[in-house]
């Protein structure tokens, strides 16, 4: 009765099932077809380890290893992905603070994360147990690599994460990667970087953690093997970047295994970073209190420097008040909802150039050239854009007119500019809406002072030279304010139906296999039982969401879909500050935002 009071025996099917309430449910698969140097033993069945209040905390005698699935959702990005290997001395996996919580925390940070449920070593399932926990760490990787079409996964950002004995697994898995320990395709089994945590390192008596050496290696194993498996001997120039991290007052795993390891690391010029804290003992996870807590920033840190993740971003929307006089003012947003405006919601910058010298509209992208390029508004009737760029979002380049309409003598005006960039061609899109007085009279009106869009477009690589301007897109109706956002490996046009009687005044879809069209049919309306314009689109967390100002209202609405077709008013769940009008968002990186926050 005692030992069912700390075990709770389950079969493979009833733990799938499980999950601890606070986690959501993830996929769950089998890391082999067929588990290799298995020996059969009914009698040895899948336990839980369980806490004093009875809920389970680690799992042990694993014979079926499984990788669970924590996919981030990044749109049109390859993702790095990190196996999670859980501590627990090659005993236990303490697959929950070790495991799941590392996989949530590591998708806050863009990473698909795989927690590996890997046998431990024993006579009782393995002809040879030295090599069982690395025959499934090996695999782990090497199926992330074979799935990386499928999961989303960039195959040359595959790395590993350890915990104590899991550090050891991860440290082998580093060194150990050209070991045959089974029969395999030719998928490479090397992480391409390791994050090491309080890890066991060294097998040899003095430094190592005895339940682990013993569990792994058994009671009496030769110096050959000890060696073998005291990974700080077995780092060469080909050692995977690694980053550690260890308390100083560690009881368990002594500090000196990770130093060892990063002095062998630096010895081989392998790029190494570590970070020892004052205090924390060992198996602290995601930490418990002081300094160490924040190993998670110095990982993240780490990781973005190496080039394995990008930089955090920042959400940035660019808008105009009032008539555009004074010109260009920015809001930011960490989450895509509450938005705060910078510099006391004051001008970046003044227009100088256009009949009126207004900032109306302005549109920002991030080009193919690092710079930021904007293009807005520059009076209600004259026949050419304002544009400038800038590096950071501050200091900016000398205010230009681009003359894209004064070829055509009736044109009346020139509105709502955005600009996209092609990645194929390396070329840049501007596109407008104008009304040329005489052309498309089947739509024409006197509602609205006679105003009857369509949307223009011309192309550049310099803003220098311009192609001939060119109708892009007519829909059979009085169309303005349209902004282009790509769609994987189509493009989706986001329009305002202008027409007045009968009214729409609503905004549309429209889609293109290429930038310049020809775009299809516009959709029916998207949006609601009000009137919208000037929209602006960003993927946000798995769904599109389109801003827009509720211009009747004098307000900000927006919306959001996850598959560009059924779309839902989240308007309510939004803040802009007073007065906003008519913006454009994009991202920035937070050394950008950081500046500009502070300027």
């Amino acid at each position: 009765m005692k030992n069912l009071k700390k075990t709770m025996h389950l079969g493979l099917g009833l733990i799938l099932a499980i999950s601890t309430p606070s986690l959501s449910q993830q996929k769950i698969i089998p890391l082999w077809d067929k588990v290799p140097n298995a020996i059969e033993n009914k009698s040895y069945q899948e336990e839980f380890r369980l806490d004093t209040d009875g809920k389970p905390n680690a799992i042990k005698q694993v014979t079926t290893p499984t990788l669970k699935l924590y996919l981030a959702n990044n749109n049109n990005t390859k993702n790095t992905a990190v196996i999670i290997c859980p501590g627990g001395g090659y005993s236990v996996l303490s697959h929950i603070k070790e495991g799941d919580k590392i996989a949530e925390w590591l998708n806050t940070i863009g990473i698909s994360a795989f927690v590996l449920k890997n046998r431990l070593p024993s006579d009782l399932i393995m002809k040879d147990k030295t090599i069982g926990p690395l025959q499934d760490a090996q695999e782990a990787i090497r199926m992330v690599r074979r799935h990386a079409k499928d999961w989303n996964i960039d195959p040359n950002k595959v790395g590993i994460i350890g915990f104590s004995a899991g550090g050891h697994l991860a440290s082998t898995a580093s060194t150990h990667y050209n070991d045959v320990v089974y029969a395999s395709d030719q998928t490479s089994a090397r992480p391409d970087f390791s994050m090491l945590i309080y890890p066991v390192i060294s097998m040899e008596d003095g430094i190592t953690h005895k339940g682990s050496k013993e569990n792994l290696l058994g009671k009496n194993p030769s110096n050959t093997v000890i060696e073998k498996y005291s990974n700080e001997k077995q780092v060469s120039k080909n050692t995977p970047p690694t980053i550690l991290v260890h308390a100083t007052d560690d009881g368990a795993v002594p500090v000196e295994n990770s130093i060892n390891y990063y002095l062998a690391l630096k010895e081989n010029k392998v790029p190494a970073e570590m970070h020892i804290y004052e205090n924390g003992g060992h198996g602290f996870g995601l930490g418990r209190f002081g300094t160490h807590l924040n190993w998670p920033k110095a990982c993240e840190n780490w990781l973005i420097a190496n080039k394995f993740i990008p930089e955090k971003e920042v959400y940035i929307f660019s808008y105009f008040k009032g008539n555009g006089e004074d010109g260009l003012h920015l809001a930011y947003s960490e989450d895509g909802f509450k938005w705060t405006s910078l510099k006391n919601d004051t001008s970046f910058l003044t227009p100088e150039v256009g009949k009126d010298k207004l900032m109306r509209d302005p549109c920002i992208i991030k080009g193919g050239d690092g710079y930021y390029h904007m293009v807005w508004t520059v009076s209600w009737t004259d026949k050419g854009i304002g544009y400038a760029s800038s590096k950071d979002l501050i200091n900016w380049s000398k205010q230009k007119f681009i003359p894209v309409m004064e070829h055509e003598k009736e044109t009346r005006n020139t509105w709502a500019p955005e600009i996209t960039y092609d990645e194929t061609t390396k070329e840049y899109m501007i596109y407008w809406a104008s009304t040329i007085t005489g052309k498309f009279p089947e739509t024409q009106s006197t509602e609205d002072n006679g105003y009857n869009h369509r949307m223009y477009y011309t192309t550049t690589k310099n803003f220098e030279t311009f192609s001939p301007t060119q109708i892009l897109y007519d829909p059979g109706f009085n169309v303005i304010d349209a902004t282009i956002q790509k769609q994987n490996d189509k493009y989706v046009m986001f329009l305002k139906d202008e027409t007045k009687k009968p009214v729409q005044k609503n905004l549309k879809v429209a889609f293109s296999d290429n930038l310049t069209g020809p775009y299809t049919k516009a959709s029916e309306p998207i949006t609601g039982n009000y009137w919208a314009e000037g929209p602006t689109a960003i993927y946000i967390d798995g769904n599109w969401v389109v801003y827009f100002d509720k211009y009747r209202d004098h307000k900000y609405g927006a919306i959001q879909s996850t598959d560009l077709k059924t779309w839902e008013d989240i308007s309510e769940k939004i803040e802009f500050p007073n007065g906003t009008r008519h913006g454009s968002v994009f991202k920035i990186p937070y050394n950008v935002f950081s500046k500009l926050k502070n300027n």
